[in-house]
């Protein structure tokens, strides 16, 4: 489902890799008017016309009729008085590699996948109930769409993939994407002209650093600021963050999202400064914050009402072809807004995936969990997220 989108775009930002790539310790096999408003007639002089009549009792009639339609009072229908409400879904997946780093081998690779395949459907087809149901989806795009051959040789890992990767994120009903991250740059500011052109022609919002993104839907304004916490100052993220949402209110969103690629890979718990910077995002005015980075899921905490994701994990990842852990999950909050101001109450929940639909390798198809191991995944992220009093039932919702 495809709705109005505005955006700011640009360019700019340094980024910087510590671990990724495969991990092969598991054997792998060979092989998206209004209605006129209609009243009664009158008159030119505004009041019913009457009907002379020579006989008495005729004009005793029409008189009595007269005054029972007065008496009845207006049957013109009055103006509701009723609120507008407006339910705007979100959903926030975790890292979206739509490619191979520079060096990777192509057996399992998710270059062969697609070449394979030969379907851009293929990818998120597991997930696309859950993405085309919504109001809007947000992934982070971790690494570039350009052709570009020069590198950053300093970064361990490159990652990009062809222009019309992106195909799978239109058709998979990906509405937004962040680009704040260790990837951006790797194929220097090349990579980065190449990804913005490819995102602004399939009508994507994006976001990163000091360039902010809004997407509209059923007349609502959702805003999105992006940053890279990983290599970049903790002075010089907290400015774009505040400068972002800042400008995002004089633009009259509506809704704001601050997105934080930050934290320690493969490490289950925010560090003190995830903590200390979600909340200012918060205190600066974000309605939600969605992390990534740590390619592990870490919990969610409530803050004023509103919630910190601390890492949504890995999710469509081609820069892996065999994680160690592919749990993640697709975090999904319903805001309501009535004639155009959100209310306090909103609905939040985790639904929990794999990064692949199989168990001994990425096939690079994000799955909803089922069973015991939905139930696994949950009890993963109570233990990740009990420090912050926030707990899941057994459907993904969280507990207040």
């Amino acid at each position: 489902m495809r709705k109005k989108i505005v955006m700011s775009v640009a360019m700019g930002a340094i980024c910087f890799l510590t671990a990724c790539g495969d991990d092969l310790s598991i054997t792998v096999p060979a092989t998206a008017e209004s209605l006129p408003i209609y009243t009664d007639e009158q008159t030119e002089d505004g009041e019913m016309s009457g009907v002379e009549t020579e006989n008495n009792e005729t004009q005793e009639e029409s008189s009595e009729a007269q005054e029972e339609l007065r008496s009845e009072g207006s049957t013109e229908p009055e103006e509701s008085t009723e609120p507008e409400e407006v339910t705007i879904t979100i959903s926030a997946a975790g890292d979206a590699s739509l490619g191979n780093y520079y060096g990777q081998g192509y057996s399992l690779s998710f270059r062969e996948t697609w070449e394979k395949e030969q379907d851009a459907s293929y990818f998120l087809e597991n997930v696309y109930d859950i993405f085309s149901n919504d109001d809007m989806t947000i992934v982070n795009l971790e690494g570039s769409f350009t052709n570009a051959q020069e590198r950053n040789k300093e970064q361990e890992f490159c990652i990009s993939g062809d222009p019309e990767f992106v195909e799978i994120l239109t058709v998979g009903s990906v509405e937004a994407v962040t680009m704040a991250n260790n990837h951006r740059t790797d194929f220097f500011d090349q990579g980065t002209a190449d990804t913005v052109e490819t995102l602004e022609n399939a009508g994507i919002p994006y976001a990163y650093s000091q360039y902010t993104g809004v997407y509209e839907t059923k007349g609502i304004r959702i805003g999105f600021v992006a940053v890279n916490e990983v290599r970049q100052p903790g002075t010089e993220v907290e400015k774009y963050l505040q400068e972002g949402i800042d400008k995002l209110k004089e633009e009259e969103a509506d809704l704001i999202l601050a997105c934080c690629h930050w934290g320690i890979e493969r490490d289950y718990y925010p560090n003190d400064y995830q903590q200390e910077l979600g909340k200012k995002c918060i205190d600066w005015g974000a309605d939600l914050v969605l992390g990534h980075h740590p390619h592990v899921v870490q919990g969610i905490e409530e803050y004023k009402g509103k919630y910190i994701v601390y890492s949504l994990g890995n999710f469509c990842f081609g820069a892996n072809r065999n994680p160690k852990d592919k749990d993640c999950f697709i975090y999904q909050q319903t805001f309501t807004f009535l004639d155009g101001e959100l209310q306090a109450d909103s609905s939040a929940r985790i639904i929990p995936c794999s990064v692949s639909s199989v168990s001994n390798r990425n096939d690079y198809k994000p799955t909803p969990a089922e069973g015991d191991e939905a139930q696994r995944i949950l009890d993963k992220m109570n233990e990740c997220s009990i420090q912050f009093h926030v707990q899941f039932d057994e459907e993904g919702n969280i507990i207040r």
